[in-house]
């Protein structure tokens, strides 16, 4: 990944903050037919990626594979007009702000109901929690739940390397960045306010 020093992010705190807030991966293997790309949700546990598919998905038969898992955080189109050097040079042109993280490592396929289910409760009492009635695996019938389990296998992946690029408008001065969090904030799409609020909190890399 292209990632020059200003947008170069190395603390684990804030990559595996993206990771934990945007868990939806782009999964990229490499196999006899060349390159592929599934997109699955993960669980960060102790340092380590969690995750299942369907038997039938092409992830479930490459064990020991390598493989890049990309989490893609907030981002938005910068105007140069939210710049007040632009007003003063006319020197700016548009630009994209975004945050992503890349995770290598290597595919741990996982036979087995227990750690299925237990990953499976996880999954569901993490994202179920801001429902008001939070819905639960054993809220299911029990032959429901034993033959979905037979349907999936578990993906386990360690982190071998993790790369992070948090284009902010580092390369900015302060007035500058502040007209960007302005901007977002009263343009408020898809994204906008999550990618001022990131802004806000990110703090120049030491």
């Amino acid at each position: 990944m292209y990632t020059p020093k200003h947008f170069h992010e190395t603390r684990i705190e804030l990559l595996h903050g993206l990771i934990r807030a945007y868990p939806f991966a782009a999964v990229v293997t490499r196999g006899s037919g060349g390159l592929a790309a599934n997109h699955l949700p993960f669980e960060l546990v102790d340092g380590v990626l969690h995750g299942h598919v369907a038997r039938g998905n092409e992830l479930a038969q490459q064990d020991g594979t390598e493989v890049l898992l990309i989490f893609q955080g907030p981002d938005g189109y910068i105007s140069p007009n939210w710049y007040p050097s632009k007003h003063e040079t006319g020197r700016e042109v548009p630009t994209w702000n975004y945050a992503v993280v890349h995770v290598h490592g290597r595919l741990n396929v996982i036979d087995d109901a227990a750690w299925l289910r237990r990953l499976l409760e996880t999954l569901t009492d993490h994202h179920e929690a801001v429902q008001p009635q939070p819905w639960k695996v054993g809220d299911a019938p029990e032959d429901h739940v034993e033959k979905s389990l037979r349907a999936i296998v578990g993906l386990e992946i360690g982190i071998d390397r993790i790369e992070g690029k948090f284009k902010l408008s580092q390369n900015h001065p302060a007035r500058n960045r502040a007209g960007v969090i302005a901007g977002l904030r009263e343009r408020d799409g898809d994204g906008d306010v999550e990618l001022a609020a990131l802004m806000t909190r990110q703090e120049p890399t030491p």
